[in-house]
């Protein structure tokens, strides 16, 4: 294993790549999304992609064929990392990206075709896609964050995808890893790779990587290290690792970074990106900066005003996203409201509430909210935590006492506050 580097050599610029199918593809598609638009449907982006593939099969690798790219995948924090990553690859020329979170194939081709002269692309790519994008697109650097539960029961078990993520990167011996030696499961899907950049990313979440990957024996932590007691698999010497102030990378490089995003997953996230942009050709520095100056990633960590309220938008989607969005929530604010729903994209099934420890909330204001409120009113009641239930997210912020309220809200959730408040303006 190696620290890696870009790879070097010229392709044709993306316009010039596609095939004559290719181009007629993509131009229905684009009248598919005109229509999606004028008539209401939607933003139109996904109709448009789905057209195009359905016309040509290989849409998505010619899109890819002339740009240096940058995928970017993890159960949590992949919006955020793709956001930060495009701003660093910014600092060498116009960045394709999905900065919507359209992270399946269709989402994909919307956004490279968006920008089809960008030399360069970074792409959000959901977790069990990343074998047959890579395979389309040939990256040139591939971002590895965390593996937890998210919705058991629609994803699927997290082993498997781990083996499958591991199986899709041995394809490709030429792409720099950059991948989260915290994180039992994204180490093993990388550890036999040529080229890897080891992160010391963080990895506050174990509870799904009680047991060894590979061999199914205990892991054993033992402060910032870990080692499997069933075979030769311990956490790999990272290359970047950050503390809460400074940025540090190989040799011996140590850079400010104050980020305006909250919390240490999101520095974590940061030395991924930054790791991944200087793996392209970035200049340390000027990543760094890129980086930090991200303060808001499609709605989230965002503040609005409300009424006589002002609310600071947080997502989670899965436990170990909980956490770490509770971990950021300001235990002195007027008021914390959370907001669960339980539809298709969230995972019907709420058992995972069980899991998020929700017992530090003793002596804050909580507001139980959405179509799920009730569920989350139980646990809250179970762990010691006084709440109201009111369902309606907007009537649930203003429902606390005036001053700032923090709104942490699952994805449908999210989505629908959302709505909510580009209805209101």
């Amino acid at each position: 294993m190696s620290d890696g580097g870009g790879r070097s050599g010229t392709k044709l610029p993306p316009t010039m790549s596609m095939t004559v199918r290719g181009r007629a593809a993509l131009g229905i598609g684009a009248v598919a999304r005109w229509a999606s638009r004028v008539t209401g449907r939607g933003a139109g982006a996904m109709i448009g992609g789905l057209v195009a593939m359905t016309l040509d099969r290989s849409v998505l690798r010619q899109l890819g064929a002339g740009r240096h790219t940058a995928i970017i995948t993890g159960t949590n924090g992949k919006s955020t990392t793709t956001r930060m990553v495009a701003a660093a690859l910014s600092t060498r020329g116009p960045v394709a990206t999905n900065s919507e979170g359209a992270n399946m194939d269709a989402g994909l081709v919307a956004a490279l075709a968006s920008a089809r002269d960008a030399p360069l692309s970074a792409l959000e790519v959901d977790e069990m896609h990343v074998p047959h994008v890579s395979d389309a697109l040939s990256p040139e650097v591939i971002v590895l964050l965390n593996l937890s539960r998210d919705q058991l029961d629609r994803v699927g078990e997290i082993n498997h995808i781990e083996r499958t993520l591991r199986a899709g990167l041995a394809r490709h011996p030429d792409t720099v890893i950059v991948a989260n030696c915290d994180d039992v499961l994204m180490t093993s899907a990388a550890y036999d790779c040529p080229k890897v950049v080891w992160v010391a990313a963080g990895g506050g979440w174990a509870n799904d990587s009680v047991s060894c990957p590979r061999s199914g024996d205990v892991i054993v932590r033992d402060g910032n290290g870990w080692h499997s007691t069933g075979c030769d698999f311990s956490r790999p010497t990272p290359q970047w690792r950050y503390d809460d102030g400074k940025l540090y990378g190989p040799g011996g490089l140590a850079l400010p970074m104050t980020l305006a995003l909250p919390g240490a997953v999101n520095r974590g996230n940061a030395a991924q990106a930054v790791a991944a942009a200087v793996a392209m050709g970035a200049d340390p520095a000027a990543a760094v900066a890129a980086v930090a100056a991200v303060d808001e990633v499609a709605g989230r960590y965002r503040t609005v005003q409300i009424g006589d309220h002002t609310a600071r938008l947080l997502l989670a989607k899965n436990p170990a996203g909980w956490q770490e969005a509770l971990s950021m929530v300001d235990k002195t604010a007027a008021g914390v409201v959370i907001s669960v729903n339980g539809q298709v994209p969230d995972g019907e099934d709420l058992s995972w509430l069980w899991d998020v420890r929700f017992e530090h909330f003793e002596g804050t204001p909580v507001v139980a909210a959405g179509e799920r409120g009730t569920d989350l009113a139980v646990r809250l009641g179970y762990a010691g935590v006084d709440h109201t239930l009111v369902h309606d997210t907007i009537a649930a912020i203003e429902s606390c006492p005036p001053g700032h309220v923090e709104v942490v809200a699952n994805y449908t959730a999210f989505l629908q506050l959302q709505r909510a408040l580009e209805r209101s303006r």
